[in-house]
């Protein structure tokens, strides 16, 4: 059985979402583009824009990494303007949007009447509250290696509707069955139909 690897960054893990960085060359399998906080260049953003949009392919399957990050030295402001135009990009070229969130989730949630595409947490390691709030806002959650052995976030994926899960390795090394293994324990549901709603998920969030 195939595992579907939502987020990940090495280019020999074919069945995912590859988190592309601008200036690498496209790959013949789905990737996602976009202006990750950390990357914003203030002296140069016209570019970074143009070059991202410029590759935005037929194996494009989202926007991101883009979103808010609390520790990073770019200003909020900026972060934010260049979240919001990332926004627009997807609106335009309808492509679910995978958001980098650290310490900005009310302000991401402020964001999403703007998006007409689905968007996605990823590595959603973070408290009921905010999982709550970001399930109520109708996000999708994207769950990673900490689930094999947080029991919080062990109790949070078992309360998240399966229909608004997606797993992922991001730059952990580990392999994604094992993550999917655990999910289905976790879940009460085997692992084909885990996997069956992994697939159905993905083809609800690339419909728009």
């Amino acid at each position: 059985m195939d595992f579907f690897d939502f987020h990940h960054h090495k280019k020999y893990i074919r069945n995912g979402v590859y988190n592309l960085d601008i200036g690498q060359s496209t790959p013949d399998f789905p990737y996602s583009i976009g202006i990750h906080p950390q990357d914003i260049d203030i002296n140069n953003m016209e570019e970074q824009f143009s070059r991202m949009k410029s590759m935005i392919f037929q194996n494009c399957f989202a926007i991101g990494e883009c979103g808010l990050d609390s520790l990073v030295s770019v200003d909020q402001k900026i972060q934010e303007e260049v979240f919001l135009r990332q926004i627009k990009i997807a609106n335009e070229v309808k492509k679910p949007m995978i958001i980098h969130c650290v310490r900005k989730f009310y302000e991401v949630i402020s964001f999403k009447k703007r998006a007409e595409q689905p968007m996605i947490i990823h590595g959603f390691n973070k408290k009921h509250q905010i999982a709550e709030d970001l399930l109520a806002n109708n996000f999708y959650l994207s769950f990673g290696k900490a689930v094999l052995y947080n029991l919080s976030l062990q109790d949070i994926l078992k309360n998240t509707p399966s229909d608004k899960i997606f797993l992922e390795t991001d730059n952990e090394d580990f392999n994604i069955e094992e993550l999917y293994h655990k999910v289905s324990e976790i879940k009460g549901i085997s692992l084909e139909q885990l996997n069956e709603q992994i697939l159905e998920n993905l083809h609800t969030i690339k419909n728009g």
